[in-house]
């Protein structure tokens, strides 16, 4: 049986070896997900911890696992062919759970579910899920950290992500945004919550307050940041004395986890001592002369073993799919002239380059003889395959202090792109006084789209059956002048439409 074990193990890690190895990166490389190295060892701690009642649990067969196994090995294959590493984590864990069901029977997988699904939280989440959160969050996060800083009587304004002390401006950036926080204590939040001895919805409560309390924590950090820069400046905010406070907030949420669980035993009458409530019990010991009889080896596990092997042989055979990146023009030989609009190049802050990770990008401001002025923004990404994604202004705006009024789609008449009217979000935004309409969509592989999500989908479609994930984000803004007409402005963002989309396929491929 150990020897099978040994060898469906070393099937999974060499089938899985691409997905886990990036995982691996990602443990190491990104602070958010530092704490994912420690999980598998806690996941085996905890079913080290009921080897005692498996023990007892007579053998059963489950042909149950050889379907879950499947239908993983199903998934990997689409997230193989697509080289989206993503799928190809999510497909391991649910081979693996498979795996174990098959070998020891469902009455055994029962009794160690929970350390198995702890493993879930060792996989970062798909990069246009984590910035989306992230700039929620920094704005969330930003908005609570200026109520702590007016506490204090201190003059503050919030622009976006900015905290305007007058003397000194605070930009609260994505490493600031909590997910350092957040990712680690929901993990400690569900491993606390399934050594809590109490009623399930005590256990539920415990574990979904981790996402309040370090959106609390965090903003509480970002205020008190605030205050000591408004009062000692701005090096309160860099170095040692950052990173020193950070800690100290992530072992003060620990703190609060354990208050809450000691008030919520006090609240609902429960007297026992904490050690008692939540206790990390010992393995259940089998008593000296217990007669001890060898499994069998199940049917079904071993199937699942073979099916495994054949997969891995087959994968093994086929060629590497190396993703096609068609060849494009760059965008440095954008035209600064399109029709009767004459643009100049513009540039963005590194700091900006460095987040967005695009391949490459277009920032030009045109006018035309009526007076019309346009920013014109693209960014284009030849791989969306390993997190680098088209980032959608409607998380950005906000970020910059800009609030959304209104948005919708529509279709711009007289404007065809691929024999289609092209349609396109139109967003309506403030930033004080200042008004500005913006037209964005997508350009992806030939089609234009509107929708953040369905650019996601698609790039998993072409990524298997194009082995294309490349595409661009396009922009158009202009500003509304105090009583300015709508309607003239959306038809100055048609005309240049018109001049646009006859040569964006030169630096965008279809």
């Amino acid at each position: 049986m150990w020897s099978l074990v040994a060898i469906v193990a070393l099937i999974l890690a060499v089938l899985f070896w691409p997905g886990l190895s990036r995982m691996y990166s990602m443990w190491i490389g990104a602070p958010e997900y530092s704490h994912g190295i420690l999980i598998p060892i806690i996941s085996l701690y905890l079913i080290w911890q009921r080897a005692g009642e498996l023990a007892r649990i007579p053998s059963e067969l489950s042909w149950l696992g050889v379907g879950v196994v499947v239908f993983g090995l199903l998934l990997f294959m689409a997230g193989d062919l697509a080289t989206i590493y993503t799928v190809v984590q999510y497909a391991f864990l649910i081979v693996l759970y498979g795996v174990v069901l098959s070998l020891i029977g469902w009455r055994a997988f029962r009794v160690i579910a929970i350390p198995l699904l702890i493993l879930a939280f060792m996989i970062p989440l798909p990069a246009f899920l984590y910035n989306n959160l992230s700039a929620k969050l920094q704005l969330l996060s930003s908005a609570l950290g200026v109520v702590v800083i007016r506490l204090f009587h201190i003059s503050v304004y919030l622009e976006g992500n900015v905290i305007d002390l007058g003397s000194y401006k605070l930009q609260v950036v994505e490493a600031c945004n909590g997910l350092r926080y957040l990712f680690p204590l929901m993990t400690i939040g569900f491993i606390v919550a399934y050594f809590y001895h109490a009623a399930l919805w005590k256990r539920a409560v415990i574990f979904l307050s981790t996402i309040p309390i370090t959106v609390l924590m965090n903003s509480f950090r970002i205020g008190v940041i605030g205050i000591m820069v408004n009062y000692w400046g701005q090096s309160m905010a860099e170095g040692f004395l950052h990173d020193f406070e950070g800690w100290a907030v992530f072992m003060a949420c620990f703190a609060v986890l354990f208050a809450e669980m000691w008030l919520l035993m006090r609240l609902t009458g429960d007297r026992r001592p904490l050690r008692e409530v939540f206790g990390m019990e010992a393995p259940v010991t089998i008593p000296t002369g217990s007669a001890v009889l060898p499994r069998a080896v199940p049917l079904p596990f071993v199937i699942s073993g073979v099916i495994l092997a054949l997969v891995a042989l087959v994968t093994a055979m086929l060629p590497d799919r190396r993703e096609l990146v068609p060849d494009r023009t760059a965008f440095a030989e954008f035209p600064s002239k399109l029709g009767d609009w004459e643009g100049q190049r513009d540039v963005l802050d590194q700091i900006y380059i460095d987040a967005l990770k695009f391949t490459d990008y277009a920032l030009i401001n045109y006018h035309d003889a009526a007076g019309a002025h346009i920013n014109f923004y693209s960014a284009y990404y030849e791989s969306q395959r390993k997190g680098q994604s088209v980032h959608s202004p409607r998380s950005c705006l906000p970020g910059g202090g800009w609030e959304i009024q209104s948005l919708t789609q529509r279709n711009l008449e007289g404007v065809i792109f691929n024999g289609r009217p092209l349609r396109v979000n139109r967003a309506l935004i403030s930033y004080g006084d200042q008004k500005q309409v913006v037209y964005y969509w997508f350009q992806q592989r030939g089609r234009t789209i509107t929708n953040e999500y369905l650019v996601k989908a698609f790039i998993f479609w072409d990524a298997i059956t194009r082995n294309r994930t490349d595409g661009s984000l396009i922009r158009l803004t202009i500003a509304m002048p105090q009583g300015g007409d709508e309607i003239k402005l959306d038809a100055a963002l048609t005309r240049f439409a018109q001049q646009l989309s006859p040569i964006l396929s030169r630096y965008i491929p279809n």
